[in-house]
């Protein structure tokens, strides 16, 4: 048998990351939006159940977080590059919030499970 190429394992792994959805995309799947639709906090909340006011302040934690540590937002390739420092090329503070709604309602686990940090709007959501 055949030893694969390194550039055919690299082309595969390319092909395996670009399967995998944002929160935002299986959102957009799951509610049959087009996969880069923008939604508003409304109609999350309307096709989600979830109150707007509890979707508000999973937005606010966002802002909160982005401005808290600007350190480990993510590019606006969606890539994580700690090094970089310029702001241009991070995502924006709007952005990085509405990720965070995005992965609240698609139930991140890293978000929502005990001990994490919207745990306590989880619960109380609808």
């Amino acid at each position: 048998m055949r030893k694969k190429s390194g550039k055919w394992q690299k082309e595969k792994i390319l092909e395996i990351y670009k399967m995998v959805l944002t929160n935002k995309e299986k959102y957009n799947k799951k509610y049959n939006n087009g996969k880069e639709k923008s939604n508003s906090l409304f109609s999350i909340s309307k096709a989600t159940g979830i109150k707007k006011n509890i979707l508000q302040e999973v937005y606010n934690r966002g802002i909160g977080a982005y401005k808290g540590n600007i350190e480990s937002v993510r590019l606006k390739s969606g890539k994580k590059d700690y090094s970089v420092k310029d702001k241009t090329k991070k995502m924006s503070k709007e952005q990085w919030a509405m990720a965070r709604v995005y992965g609240f309602v698609m139930e991140n686990k890293k978000q929502i499970g005990k001990g994490k940090p919207d745990n306590d709007l989880w619960i109380i959501r609808k």
